[in-house]
């Protein structure tokens, strides 16, 4: 039996042999794979300015409300492993196309008016968007050239940031002036999800199943050494974001801040980090080893935790801190899923453990930090954890951060 050996180095222009034949990056890729984008947060992010309406109206308690909210996590742990077994058995671009019609059928479902219907909408655009987040590294892994994989992963990233963003802004405008009310306002992002469909429908010509010609399945890499760092990269950089969506306005506000204040602050932070990731392709142009501007986002990310500890008063200063190193963190996070592995097959194995676990830290994060401050009816003890995990965060992106690529084992399942 051959050895299996986790990582390694691909110092040579060769690590990614395909790169010569790939075509040039056209402009309705770019549009195809922001549309994509678009659509990975918008069906999300109106929920949690709905709550107290939909609690109201649906009769909820603010326990199910809540789990309402961290069910999209757990459905993106739970699915996102399977994807890679699909898309060999089906093709990339084909089950993009069917996650995109599942998802519009699951934002229609919910937006019914039906608990029941609430709750299992909610699963089925979850498990729709976990394949559109594991889907889309591996094809963008595919279809760019590797010097530009970084590019298009900020510029996705900034997409999906916009969108989610107004998607916050709109939905409960929307609820209070479309016919239908917070029913509605839930499924407005169903329009977006059939221009993506459309999109992709003609990219359909020419995705084969790498079943069919006889590739061999990539495998989950759970033995590689390489793909832990990457994955609890992107467990601690979305542990670091869900925190601060959930629990920023509450600390800011048990240090002195209004309602309206901690809520600008709140929007300020994600404003910063939108353009941060914006701006880290430009800094890092040309480089494969992206140890340092990880473990540096990483840094800032902890020093603005540190702020909010230390220095309650400078709450300005501790949001652009977590803007500034935050955006770069995620940027850097979807990268590495694509970066690290050595073909497309690879990528989407590569990216669906990433994103197991790191939205299933994603979603115990909030929940124990939440418990902590119960528990102590302080947020000391839950910002020294974060302070502990940002070490941990800084030490995983260095790592992950390395010019090398994931090996698999010689016998594919």
């Amino acid at each position: 039996m051959a050895r299996h050996r986790p990582t390694a180095p691909s110092k040579a222009p060769a690590a990614d042999p395909a790169d010569p034949a790939k075509p040039a990056v056209t402009i309705g890729l770019i549009i195809a794979i922001c549309l994509v984008a678009a659509n990975l947060r918008t069906s999300l992010t109106g929920v949690g300015t709905l709550l107290p309406e939909i609690e109201r109206g649906s009769g909820l308690t603010a326990s199910w409300g809540g789990l309402l909210s961290t069910l999209p996590l757990l459905t993106f742990a739970a699915t996102s492993p399977l994807v890679a077994r699909a898309s060999h058995r089906f093709g990339t671009a084909r089950l993009l196309v069917a996650a995109l019609g599942t998802l519009a059928v699951g934002t229609v479902v919910r937006s019914l008016p039906s608990v029941a219907c609430l709750f299992a909408g909610t699963v089925i655009l979850s498990a729709a968007i976990a394949f559109g987040n594991v889907l889309l590294p591996a094809l963008i892994r595919r279809s760019v050239p590797a010097h530009r994989i970084q590019g298009i992963s900020a510029l996705y990233v900034t997409v999906m940031g916009v969108t989610a963003a107004v998607s916050s802004g709109i939905s409960a405008p929307l609820s209070h002036s479309l016919p239908g009310t917070w029913h509605t306002a839930l499924g407005w992002g169903v329009a977006i999800t059939v221009a993506a469909f459309l999109a992709w429908l003609p990219r359909l010509r020419g995705d084969k199943p790498q079943a069919a010609g006889g590739a061999a399945h990539s495998a989950v890499p759970w033995r590689s050494g390489l793909a832990w760092q990457v994955s609890i990269f992107m467990g601690l950089q979305s542990l670091a974001f869900y925190t601060a969506v959930a629990w920023l306005p509450s600390i800011l506000i048990h240090d002195g801040a209004s309602n309206t204040t901690a809520g600008w602050l709140l929007f300020y932070y994600q404003v910063i980090a939108l353009a941060a990731s914006s701006v880290l392709p430009l800094l890092t142009r040309g480089r494969r080893d992206q140890r340092w501007a990880a473990l540096g986002a990483s840094v800032l990310v902890l020093a603005g935790f540190a702020v909010l500890l230390s220095a309650p008063g400078l709450p300005i200063v501790a949001c652009t801190l977590l803007g500034l190193g935050g955006g770069p963190c995620l940027v850097l996070a979807l990268t590495f899923q694509s970066e690290r592995a050595g073909a497309p097959g690879e990528a989407a194995a590569l990216a669906g453990m990433a994103q197991s676990i790191g939205y299933l830290v994603a979603a115990a994060g909030p929940l124990l930090l939440g418990i902590l401050h119960d528990a102590t009816g302080s947020w000391t003890l839950p910002l020294v954890l974060l302070l502990v995990l940002g070490v941990a965060m800084a030490a995983a992106g260095h790592g992950a951060g390395k010019d090398r690529h994931v090996r698999y084992p010689d016998a594919h399942q």
